[in-house]
């Protein structure tokens, strides 16, 4: 291979926030795991088999969130999602009669949905016992994935800066949630919505993690400016290792006006059976309380941006795969000029790209994307310019390294967090304060499990997730019902503390409800 081979390292964050409704048969928030696993996870692994059949050595990096990881081994979602599936399946074989008398593009593609959905229900059921991790541990083991992970609850990490314990409580359980599903502790951590501020390196050398990834301006804007831009890693004083995000794919992917995901050959996220067919057809298959919602069953593609949503194409599969794989080989020619380019300014080093995405845009946000991923690291591969690689391997073989603190920041919308603290949503904030001052000063009651409990509330509070839905103004209800009800019960534990009684039905109550973190210890941090 050639000396100066320039390398990329794919970074794919896998993250959904914890819910989880024991005491529904069906609630239409579980679907948001349900869509992910059929749109993406189980694609994905698909990719991964594929890759492997075809003998290409491929790396990647998959972080997966501790929720994300006490979902996908609970029990009763696992049985969730066969009976949501094994609906979806019935709704597929039904269009499949239906579309015979509809356009011939339309029948094919009802085809294509069903004969995937049953494959789908093959590899969850059959292949993996309902357990899809265990394809992502085999991977690791096999040498192809480095697997990581972030914080319990996918807390933005910064906002709680002047709260160092709870800090270490939310990295401690992201990796032992971690180390039960994976069996060994990560090297590796993702910060959430890659928010760093000073110091946070110090706390993460204290559990093992050797490195982590920031936003291009956290390094830009570190102390001292980093020499090769964010093309090579650098090192804090604490001595974490710290690789810079490249955004410049961002701009062939993202664009408005140029970007893959604009292309009219690709599938319309927008355009659902669940929202088109008559109301007593699809009522079955959409939410029990008659709400319409995404059934995975889409028959029109993107079109053309002047196109009304009513006045899209019938989409074909065949048309989107030819797209994918043209842009996928674009792709890989602008990451080729890229690195020369990049060769020429810096000729000390053989330059580092690092490219991180959530693994749902993947698949469920762009259908087509999953394609995309398998074809980009197909042409890699072909490549004697650029490999794939893994910052375990770049730190093994780095011999120096630039001395740099990376400065505040996340990839949020304009770089910092205001997604996560504005006029929306900053009325969380007091509550959550007030809530860890208050677990603070009753560290030394001898109630250890209410403790514990009041823990984890105050962590699945701080869940990114639900300040980001209402600063976006989706399902807003429901995460400001998840955050009330969060803070209540944490009130309602206090109140048994304060009072010493115990009321052992709602504590099994709550136990049942918020099933997660199971081996939490509010001691470990105690003085």
């Amino acid at each position: 291979m050639n000396q100066r081979s320039s390398k990329i390292i794919f970074v794919l964050h896998s993250h959904l926030p914890y819910v989880r409704h024991p005491d529904y048969e069906e609630f239409m928030e579980e679907r948001w795991l349900f869509e992910a696993i059929t749109e993406t996870y189980i694609p994905i692994i698909k990719v991964l088999k594929n890759l492997e059949n075809k003998e290409i050595n491929f790396k990647l990096v998959m972080s997966f969130s501790p929720t994300l990881i006490e979902m996908l081994n609970s029990i009763d979602l696992q049985e969730k999602y066969i009976r949501y599936l094994r609906k979806i399946i019935e709704l597929a074989e039904k269009e499949y009669e239906r579309t015979k008398d509809e356009e011939i593009i339309k029948h094919k593609m009802a085809d294509y949905y069903a004969s995937k959905f049953k494959e789908i229900l093959y590899i969850f059921e059959k292949e993996y016992n309902k357990n899809i991790l265990l394809a992502f541990k085999e991977y690791e083991e096999k040498g192809y994935l480095e697997l990581i992970t972030t914080s319990a609850t996918h807390a933005v990490l910064p906002i709680y800066a002047e709260y160092p314990e709870i800090i270490k409580y939310q990295i401690k359980y992201g990796l032992e949630t971690f180390k039960n599903a994976f069996g060994h502790y990560p090297k590796g951590f993702w910060l959430p919505e890659m928010g760093y501020y000073e110091g946070l390196d110090e706390k993460l050398k204290e559990f093992g993690i050797e490195y982590f990834f920031v936003e291009k301006h956290g390094l830009i804007y570190g102390n001292p400016y980093p020499i090769y831009d964010v093309y090579y890693p650098v090192i804090t004083n604490s001595n974490v290792f710290v690789f810079g995000r490249d955004k410049e794919n961002n701009i062939d992917i993202f664009d408005p006006e140029t970007g893959y995901l604009n292309d009219p050959r690709y599938r319309e996220f927008y355009r659902d059976i669940g929202f088109d067919r008559e109301y007593e057809y699809i009522k079955d298959y959409i939410d029990k309380s008659g709400v319409r919602c995404n059934t995975g069953i889409k028959y029109y593609k993107i079109t053309g941006k002047e196109k009304g949503l009513y006045d899209k194409l019938l989409y074909d599969i065949d048309e989107a795969y030819i797209a994918v794989k043209e842009d996928a080989k674009d792709f890989v020619q602008k990451r080729l000029n890229q690195v020369n380019k990049l060769k020429n300014k810096f000729e000390s080093i053989t330059p580092i790209l690092t490219y991180a995405f959530d693994t749902e845009f993947f698949g469920h946000w762009w259908y087509e994307g999953i394609i995309f991923l398998e074809k980009v690291i197909e042409y890699l591969y072909n490549t004697d310019e650029i490999s794939l690689t893994t910052p375990k391997e770049v730190i093994k073989d780095l011999e120096e390294v630039q001395v740099l603190q990376p400065s505040k920041s996340s990839w949020g919308i304009n770089g910092y967090f205001e997604e996560w603290i504005n006029g929306n949503n900053d009325w969380i904030y007091p509550a959550i304060h007030e809530m860890i001052e208050i677990f603070e000063m009753k560290k030394n009651n001898e109630n250890k499990e209410i403790l514990n409990m009041m823990l984890k509330e105050i962590m699945l509070t701080q869940s990114s997730d639900w300040a980001f839905i209402i600063s976006s103004g989706t399902t807003v209800e429901y995460a400001v019902n998840r955050i009330k009800t969060h803070v209540k019960r944490f009130f309602e534990l206090n109140a048994m503390l304060d009072s010493g009684k115990s009321d052992k039905n709602k504590l099994k109550y709550y136990m049942w409800m918020d099933k997660i973190f199971e081996n939490i210890d509010f001691s470990s941090f105690c003085d």
